[in-house]
């Protein structure tokens, strides 16, 4: 009990050190490639910070707990948009570009919807997977060909950090050493809150829906923060709805691809999947009317996080 407490405040506090040094790395190689920091955020950052997901979900389909695994990615996606975006925004309004209300926040929703209706049977499966794997190649490569558009302009304003960018290998390195940091945080704070989870007799499926993806999502969290101090609008919405992008298609392509199978959890592949399309659909609706997060949006955020916590809890 002492030793998993302890391990769950050490992962919380490299977390937020390592967070900080893997933003400011990669929004300085960003601003060196003169690429919008929003393609960093989507790709480096989002891949990056669903690796605890990925390896969480991947074993727990291995060691025959699909519901841990299925409830890991579900249960991501929603602290990512609602606990994650809602945080940023109240520490700072979180405007959403045109760019990423036209093709990141909507690809963020498909890929969502397609895992939603892929587990929603109660199965994951090697075909399921492989779908799920071949879409997110498709994703990476078209991500890497429209950055191209993505470009900054010469005369681009960017953030004091991003402006003292100096080489790129610098930048690569300190941001490749925070995503470690990141990861190996992450490690450390999930096997604590797991361990105290079984301690005080919760369900895999819930476990998976709320400590482990709370705690799988502490590296999406941290980065969010580190962005926020730092004024990075743009690495925190590519961070968020890239993480999402990746958790759907990567980390539930690799469940499926070695063997989940029946996940044997109605409650989570019901009202867990039907919470967690509700919380992005509404983010995504209320970014397209207001086009930004205001601190209203965030505490709004943080209440239905919180319900939809409470919700599936009692179910």
């Amino acid at each position: 009990m002492i030793l998993a407490l302890l391990a769950l405040l050490a992962g919380l506090v490299l977390l937020v050190w390592a967070g900080d040094h893997f933003v400011t790395g990669a929004s300085q190689l960003a601003t060196a490639l003169r690429i919008r920091p929003a393609v960093i955020g989507a790709v480096v950052l989002g891949f990056g910070t669903s690796a605890p997901e990925m390896v969480v979900s991947s074993l727990a389909a291995i060691n025959g707990e699909p519901a841990l695994g299925v409830g890991n990615i579900v249960g991501s996606n929603v602290a990512n948009v609602s606990l994650g975006l809602g945080v940023a925004a109240l520490l700072m309004p979180i405007p959403f570009s045109r760019m990423a209300l036209r093709r990141d926040v909507p690809w963020s929703v498909t890929t969502a919807a397609i895992f939603a209706l892929l587990v929603v049977d109660g199965t994951l499966g090697r075909f399921e997977g492989g779908l799920l794997a071949v879409l997110m190649a498709f994703t990476l490569v078209w991500l890497v060909r429209s950055s191209r558009d993505d470009t900054l302009p010469s005369d681009a304003v960017t953030s004091p950090v991003a402006q003292d960018a100096g080489r790129p290998i610098t930048s690569l390195i300190r941001a490749l050493l925070g995503l470690f940091g990141v990861i190996l945080g992450a490690q450390f704070a999930v096997e604590g809150a797991t361990a105290l989870a079984e301690h005080w007799g919760l369900s895999d499926g819930f476990i998976g829906f709320s400590v482990v993806a709370v705690g799988t999502s502490l590296p999406e969290l941290a980065t969010v923060v580190a962005a926020a101090r730092k004024g990075h609008a743009e690495l925190i919405v590519g961070n968020l709805f890239g993480s999402n992008v990746f958790n759907s298609l990567a980390v539930g392509g690799a469940m499926g691809l070695v063997g989940a199978g029946a996940i044997d959890d109605p409650t989570l592949t019901g009202l867990g999947i039907g919470a967690m399309m509700v919380v992005i659909v509404l983010a995504y609706l209320s970014a397209l009317v207001g086009k930004r997060a205001s601190r209203i949006d965030g505490v709004a955020l943080l209440a239905i996080y919180i319900g939809a916590m409470v919700l599936l809890g009692v179910s």
